[in-house]
Parts: structure tokens; sequence; C-alpha cells
């Protein structure tokens, strides 16, 4: 089963690896489905990608005022 994405927003690159990879946030169409953000490692061309943590609206706002609590 071949996996179907589309970066639909670039977000933000949050680090950029010697190799070329970078660790970016994106809205991301997994499957066809409505886009979510997206956390996770991608090669230069985008055409492979690491592990990542896929969040909703609900999810990534919670995160944000977690964040904020810790900094």
């Amino acid at each position: 089963m071949d996996l179907e994405f589309e970066i639909t927003k670039t977000i933000a690159c949050l680090s950029q690896e010697k190799n070329g990879w970078t660790k970016e946030l994106n809205c991301v169409a997994w499957n066809g489905r409505e886009p979510k953000y997206d956390i996770r490692s991608w090669s230069p061309d985008h055409k492979k990608m690491g592990k990542g943590c896929t969040l909703s609206e609900a999810e990534l706002r919670i995160l944000k005022d977690v964040l904020q609590e810790l900094l």
C-alpha cells in the first residue's frame, strides 16, 4: 500500500541537518483526508520522510499552551 500525501501549507522549518534533511511544521493531507498539522523530518526533495507526529487543530492548541507554560 502506497502512502499518499500532499503538503498543503509549509509553516516553518525547525532545523536542518548537514545532509539536507529538515524538521518541519506543515499542514499535510494524508491519503486524501483533510490536512492536519504535522511535525517530521523531510528529505530535501520532500519525497522521503522520517517518523513524525500529526496533530489536529485542537491538539496543536493544547501543545501551544503547554509550551507557553514551559518557556
